[in-house]
């Protein structure tokens, strides 16, 4: 049946068609006379393929009005079937700038443009017959049917795409979703003919910012502002890739092409149990370290909390370690970095971690020195590591007790097993510290006692002085005026002494604090004055220390060997009568009695005073030369004993103030 229709048609074709295609020109009608036949085959490349053509799709299509002999060329009319090899459809002649349509596909265009043969032809994707309004539902350029079409030949990749975080909000149909054209329109890929991969990745950024980052309707749909989005632009990377590095890690580095989904999605790059690997394929050796530490394990067991790349660098605006706004600048990392999770009471109850670690890091000189602005002194990388950061209990940990002097010989040469005697992080429990736990409570004591005796003592005594001008001014007593008398209580030497030790003191009084107290306004301010102020402070406290004990070197030569030196400590030295002149004075100033005791050339209040001078002198030289030569004393005296000195002379410090404020 079917070969007796063919032979009607072929018959119809020859006596009709033909002769009225010669007259008239050959209409769709007259193609459609054969092509209209469902069945209608032939054979290309050893197979059979279908060359019929459906007029009811075709005529409505955006190619309706054009006669097949519009696009179909090369062929005899009167060959029937047509024997003559028929040319390839050219689509140029009306689709123009075909080559700028399709960067993605840029074989096709330049085989259209130069006459070249192609494997992709226009109609992989857009059916000629059957092609509707470009963005009309249906249609190649509608968001969905992109997809579809893509799919033909990248199945593996729209796969991909459609479980994605843009293939999902394409499905959604949320307002500027991207699909395939919407990136691939533009040249992001290296098939589209780009000289060399830097200028891809830079294109491949700029793409990605122009909606994440330009784009309001696209603001408003995602989580991150565009703070947050731009600051990629400062970053380690955008700088590298800047300055010409095509290595450098740009959008779909970290985020992947077609398979982007959000970072709580358990597939995507930037899941934080993801994130390691991801930054492991540029930084290998890190991750490689990072894998073995405690917070690589822990994130490998599950652990949501421990840290992965990005909770310590930083996401977008990843900076270089010397930078001082970066999170592991050495200024930074103890504080920024470390500080809130070991300083969390959340995570350290959950997991069993010591609560104070980073408090008392802070209270160390190495914490306080870190605040103060000291770049190389050492912070919490310095001891536990970076990347590699392992309990002490690990024979490979850098804390772990057999290499401990290894590890503080980095920064103290010549440390040995004494250096490492004693907690590093020092807590002044009675149980744990016992030594420093009694030397702090009783220099509390101590200055509790010395301070408030002196601040009760000098009370009641400019108690009963304002009462006698009181009563002087009314009347009521009258008022003895002597004649002026000059008194040289010290002579010129003894001045000099004294004025290199009021100076050199008080120099180290403000420069020592600043040191204990670095977030104090007054430190602050000296702090921003320079960034090399700690540096100046050190040096300047070194300096006051060093004049304070040879002023005091000389004082012992000179009342060793200068007489009026001698008579200056016999003056002071004391007697039973400073013990009758203490006991008057107060009964006197309580008015208990009216008589007021009379002093040598030093009262008792001298005495005491200068006593204690001598004896903080002798204290806060003795331990400051201890914490100076740090590297020696702790080879010497332990760590344990490099603390006692460190607590002594900081108590020592705060009694001699005070005692002379009050």
């Amino acid at each position: 049946m079917t070969k007796t229709i063919y032979i009607i048609r072929l018959i119809y074709f020859i006596l009709v068609v033909i002769p009225l295609a010669m007259i008239q020109g050959q209409s769709n009608e007259d193609c459609l006379t054969c092509h209209s036949d469902e069945s209608l085959t032939m054979e290309r490349k050893g197979k059979q393929i279908s060359i019929y053509i459906n007029n009811g799709i075709y005529k409505p299509s955006a190619h309706g009005k054009l006669n097949c002999i519009s696009c179909h060329k090369g062929y005899k009319i009167d060959e029937l079937p047509h024997t003559t090899r028929i040319y390839r459809v050219d689509c140029s002649p009306c689709h123009k700038k075909i080559e700028e349509k399709h960067v993605f596909h840029p074989s096709l265009a330049e085989s259209i443009i130069k006459g070249k043969k192609s494997d992709e032809e226009c109609n992989f994707c857009h059916n000629p017959h059957k092609i509707p309004s470009s963005k009309s539902i249906g249609g190649f350029a509608y968001e969905r049917k992109i997809v579809e079409s893509c799919n033909n030949c990248h199945s593996d990749i729209s796969d991909e795409y459609k479980i994605s975080t843009h293939g999902q909000a394409v499905t959604n149909n949320m307002t500027d979703a991207p699909n395939c054209l919407t990136c691939h329109r533009h040249k992001i890929s290296d098939i589209t003919g780009l000289p060399d991969s830097l200028n891809l990745k830079i294109q491949q950024e700029k793409l990605c910012l122009s909606c994440h980052l330009d784009n309001p309707e696209v603001r408003k749909q995602t989580s991150h502002s565009a703070g947050f989005i731009a600051s990629y632009e400062n970053s380690v990377h955008a700088k590298a890739l800047q300055k010409g590095n095509f290595n450098a890690a740009g959008c779909t580095n970290c985020h992947g092409s077609h398979g982007v989904a959000k970072s709580i999605d358990p597939i995507s790059l930037t899941n934080s149990r993801n994130i390691p690997a991801m930054c492991g394929k540029c930084h290998e050796d890190v991750y490689l370290e990072y894998s073995e530490s405690i917070h690589g394990t822990a994130l490998q067991r599950g652990i949501k909390e421990a840290p992965s790349c990005t909770d310590c660098h930083g996401e977008h605006n990843i900076l270089s370690t010397n930078d001082p706004k970066s999170q592991v600048e050495a200024l930074n990392v103890s504080s920024k970095v470390c500080s809130p999770c070991h300083s969390s009471l959340r995570l350290t109850e959950k997991y069993g971690l010591s609560p104070d670690r980073f408090k008392t890091f802070s209270d160390s000189y190495h914490g306080l020195a870190n605040k103060a602005g000291a770049i190389e002194v050492a912070n919490c990388a310095s001891c536990h590591g970076v990347h590699n950061i392992k309990p002490s209990s690990d024979s490979s940990s850098t804390i772990n007790k057999s290499n401990l002097v290894q590890t503080c010989g980095k920064c103290h040469p010549g440390a040995n097993q004494r250096f490492v005697t004693g907690s590093v992080h020092v807590t002044r429990n009675p149980e744990e510290e016992p030594l420093l736990y009694w030397i702090s409570t009783i220099y509390i004591i101590l200055i509790t006692i010395t301070i408030g005796g002196m601040g009760i003592h000098n009370t009641i005594d400019f108690i009963r002085k304002s009462k006698q001008k009181l009563l002087i001014r009314r009347g009521v007593l009258p008022d003895y005026s002597h004649s002026h008398r000059l008194y040289i209580r010290m002579t010129l030497n003894e001045r000099i002494q004294h004025g290199i030790l009021l100076i050199s003191f008080t120099t180290l009084v403000l420069t020592g604090f600043a040191l204990r107290f670095p977030d104090a306004w007054w430190v602050v301010s000296l702090r921003n004055l320079s960034p090399a102020m700690f540096e100046i402070r050190s040096i300047v406290h070194r300096i006051a220390g060093v004049a304070l004990l040879s002023v005091s070197l000389y004082h012992l030569y000179y009342i060793t060997f200068i007489p009026s030196g001698k008579q200056l400590i016999r003056d002071l030295l004391p007697e039973m009568k400073d013990l009758t002149d203490i006991i008057s004075s107060i009964k006197y100033n309580l008015g208990l009695s009216n008589e007021k005791p009379l002093f040598k050339r030093f009262s008792y209040i001298e005495k005491i005073e200068y006593w204690a001078l001598i004896w903080g002198t002798v204290i806060m030289g003795i331990t400051g030369i201890i914490l100076w030569f740090d590297n020696t004393f702790l080879g010497l005296l332990t760590k344990i004993g490099w603390d006692a000195a460190r607590e002594v002379h900081y108590y020592e410090a705060w009694l001699a103030t005070l005692a002379i404020i009050v």
